[in-house]
């Protein structure tokens, strides 16, 4: 028993050894990068909703005038200090990207129906500020100034010649990765400021293969990498949807990766990958939250060499300025 006991022991001490994050080669040169999600926009109350939840009726007393997803909330954002805006796209019937979070009109714009199922045209005339209330519905206080302001993915990229942007595809279908690669052949000129996609597994999968260069991380590879790691990382490898991407790291599970910071780090490095620290994930589908106040900055480790997702970048962007 005692030998069994000891030779446990030594077990528990390589494995701790193998992991220790102070063994590790510091980062070089390390620097925090932000990711803006959906830009300057307002933010809502996340307890509760699902998929079908109309988070424009749940917002937050407005501080601010910027709608998600438009041309000046963009700016704004990278004024702030974001280094990657996260947009988010729908193919349009004449063959376009629009930009617009929501797969219906309903919610947001003074428009009905699916996104997808209107040209570029009717969707340039809509409102989308048009649903947003923080009172139940008593005022609308950004209805009328939204007119106008849906962007076309060609009319971001061209506005921002020299930043960079995540795509996030809201569907399943692969054609969008098909979509982007075609528009990128037409106009290499806007490769640069295509940092990355992610969201529906077969566009993202799509597009990576087709676009020399870009990483993607599908929903399934996000959660396939984190489990496999939490389970196998202490042996050191890192598992193949781990590889060559973006490693999203939620912020109440990072210590949970084996080698948290710099040994999972150096780990992330060797194969090709970066990791985007995200707010606390408490599963169901409230959504992806970001480090979005100054207490959850202050867990942000001082030597992190990777990128921080944030809903609430004109906070966050200044704060890491300060550091």
């Amino acid at each position: 028993m005692g030998k069994i006991l000891i030779g446990l022991l030594l077990i528990v001490v390589a494995v701790y050894f193998w992991n220790a994050s102070w063994l590790a080669p510091l980062p070089e040169n390390p620097a925090i990068q932000v990711i803006a999600h959906r830009g300057v926009h307002q933010t809502f109350n996340r307890a509760g909703i699902g998929n079908q939840t109309c988070t424009a009726k749940r917002i937050f007393p407005s501080t601010h005038s910027f709608i998600e997803n438009t041309i000046p909330s963009m700016r704004a954002a990278f004024e702030a200090g974001a280094d990657v805006v996260e947009i988010d796209v729908h193919p349009t019937k004449d063959g376009k990207f629009a930009v617009i979070h929501d797969w219906t009109l309903d919610c947001r714009t003074d428009g009905s129906g699916v996104t997808r199922e209107h040209d570029m045209e009717s969707l340039k005339a809509l409102d989308v500020g048009y649903g947003y209330t923080a009172d139940d519905g008593r005022t609308y206080p950004l209805r009328g100034t939204g007119v106008g302001l849906m962007p076309a993915l060609s009319e971001v990229l061209e506005t921002f010649p020299d930043h960079r942007f995540l795509i996030n595809y809201k569907s399943r279908e692969a054609r969008e990765g098909d979509m982007l690669a075609a528009k990128l052949a037409e106009h290499p000129e806007w490769r640069s400021s295509i940092w990355a996609v992610y969201g529906g597994d077969a566009p993202t999968n799509r597009a990576v293969s087709l676009i020399d260069g870009l990483k993607g991380f599908g929903a399934s590879a996000v959660k396939t990498c984190l489990m496999r790691y939490m389970a196998l990382g202490w042996t050191g490898h890192v598992p193949q949807a781990c590889r060559d991407t973006y490693v999203m790291v939620p912020l109440n599970l990072r210590r949970l990766m084996w080698g948290w910071p710099d040994r999972f780090h150096a780990r992330m490095k060797s194969v090709g990958s970066e990791i985007i620290l995200i707010g606390p994930y408490f599963g169901g589908d409230s959504g992806t939250s970001g480090i979005d106040t100054l207490d959850q900055l202050e867990q942000v480790p001082e030597n992190f060499n990777g990128y921080v997702w944030t809903n609430r970048i004109e906070v966050i962007g200044p704060a890491l300025a300060k550091r």
